[in-house]
């Protein structure tokens, strides 16, 4: 029987409460942000709209727009190569995991803490720590999309 160890780290920047955890071989990042999980969930979803919040990706290209379990697609990244993409694992609301060119990539997470506000979270294997900065610009474009759409006094 083996122990699981969890690490909380906490940084506060500026407002927003940003958490990585680390749990096994697991790593993840995490921000509360001031929209329902619906919106969130959405957004996170929404193929047409990953290359506005993700870092890496210039275009997605995938017969559904919003994916679902065993959705098949392609990212364009950064070097302006195309990589394949299946979404491996869903639970809807919640949370997907997808491979990229046959490597398991990131799982996205959101949960509900109230009608206006949830938890976006991305989760990634421990050898892949220093993607981690990539997925906290992501955080920040998300929250930015998310928050920056409602009028104030909405929240």
């Amino acid at each position: 029987m083996s122990a699981d160890l969890s690490v909380f780290i906490t940084l506060e920047m500026k407002n927003p409460f940003i958490m990585i955890k680390l749990t096994g071989s697991q790593l993840s990042i995490s921000r509360v942000v001031n929209a329902s999980s619906q919106e969130a969930w959405d957004l996170l979803t929404d193929t047409r709209k990953w290359r506005q919040w993700g870092p890496t990706v210039i275009a997605a290209d995938c017969a559904d727009r919003y994916i679902r379990k065993g959705a098949l697609g392609r990212v364009q990244i950064l070097s302006g190569q195309w990589l394949q993409f299946v979404i491996t694992e869903y639970e809807h609301h919640h949370y997907w995991h997808w491979k990229v060119a046959s490597i398991s990539a990131t799982g996205h997470r959101v949960d509900d803490l109230d009608t206006c506000k949830c938890r976006i979270a991305f989760e990634l294997p421990i050898l892949w720590a220093p993607y981690i900065i990539v997925c906290w610009v992501a955080l920040k474009r998300i929250a930015g999309m998310l928050e920056t759409s409602k009028p104030r006094g909405s929240l």
